[in-house]
């Protein structure tokens, strides 16, 4: 029989509960150690803990052999506690990459608890949120308290978006013209807004970031820098720096070229100082990234590390599936 080790045990009524048992809204979650699980169990020292702070816990315990308990079924399900999960909170979620992350940990409910920030009611709506989902602007850092409250991770996704002008007609030739919204300028969006999420993150006693930025930074002249004047990349290293200094663990990732693909069907690609920039793959499918930023979370080995993210192309090489593998590549901590 499979041991189990300070794993609340819920026992399901369709009948009335003995005269011990307070109610049927209430469960009893033991603090005991249970080695084995012979056909007579004793547990001690357990305290009514409400049903709402149960998940489901892994499928090989959720049936266990049954007993005869008085006034109870006879089947048993075991419950992970929600304290036995990962807090996440991924901030940019109503953007193209963001809402990937959010669905992937939302998917993952075993494994994470998903939260999400977004910069209108309209976004959160978009993105079908619920409580988890928390409305704030990133150059308000008093906005930001409420979603960073007990978090264990941070994934940030916001970036300043460039705008074309209009007129444009490229039938004509010529290249188009971008600009950035008032307000919304990469030194207010990519560096301040930034910074306040790594303080308040912080400050709240978060123990990892994971922050997404582009390839590109380590070339004054990129070409994004001259989108709109805004020196995009420039106030994007400034961050990372910022971050890197902070004290806090952090994962920062350098993504090529963001494309609307599937993901997960090719190879993945780690790199350092732009050097991928100077190859044929110098791009990788949003949903690869959004992978990428929940796996940081559970891997250890991308605490302090700084690394560039690209893919083969479709076809070419094998599919990554080991990321512990490809994480183990990562030398660099800036």
């Amino acid at each position: 029989m499979a041991t189990v080790t300070c794993v609340p045990l819920v026992f399901f009524s369709s009948t009335v509960p003995t005269s011990s048992s307070k109610s049927l809204g209430h469960y009893h979650k033991c603090n005991s150690v249970a080695s084995s699980l012979p056909s007579t169990r004793k547990f001690t020292h357990c305290s009514n803990l409400s049903s709402h702070s149960f998940i489901s816990f892994s499928s090989s315990f959720s049936s266990l052999p049954t007993r005869n308990n008085k006034g109870f079924r006879r089947r048993t399900v075991v419950l992970a506690s929600m304290a036995d999960l990962s807090t996440v909170l991924v901030t940019g979620a109503g953007g193209r990459t963001g809402q990937i992350v959010y669905k992937k940990l939302k998917e993952r409910s075993d494994q994470f608890v998903a939260r999400g920030l977004v910069r209108t009611p309209e976004s959160k709506e978009k993105i079908a949120g619920a409580d988890d989902v928390f409305v704030g602007d990133i150059r308000d850092a008093s906005s930001l308290v409420p979603a960073m409250q007990g978090i264990d991770a941070l994934i940030i996704l916001t970036s300043a978006v460039p705008r074309m002008k209009p007129g444009f007609d490229p039938t004509k030739g010529g290249r188009p013209e971008f600009y950035f919204e008032d307000g919304a300028y990469p030194e207010q969006v990519d560096w301040i807004g930034q910074k306040n999420q790594i303080d308040v993150a912080k400050e709240a006693g978060v123990k990892q970031i994971v922050l997404v930025g582009s390839m590109g930074g380590t070339d004054l002249n990129h070409p994004l820098n001259n989108l709109g004047n805004g020196n995009i990349l420039v106030w994007k290293r400034k961050a990372e720096q910022y971050l890197a200094d902070s004290g806090v663990p952090y994962t920062i990732i350098r993504a090529g070229g963001l494309q609307d693909r599937d993901g997960g069907i090719r190879e993945l690609l780690v790199g350092k100082d732009d050097e991928l920039l100077q190859t044929e793959t110098r791009t990788i499918a949003r949903p690869d990234v959004a992978e990428v930023c929940i796996q940081a979370v559970k891997f250890g080995e991308t605490k302090f590390k700084a690394f560039d993210l690209a893919s083969k192309p479709e076809g070419v090489g094998t599919p990554t599936k080991d990321f512990k593998a490809l994480f183990s590549q990562i030398t660099t901590r800036f």
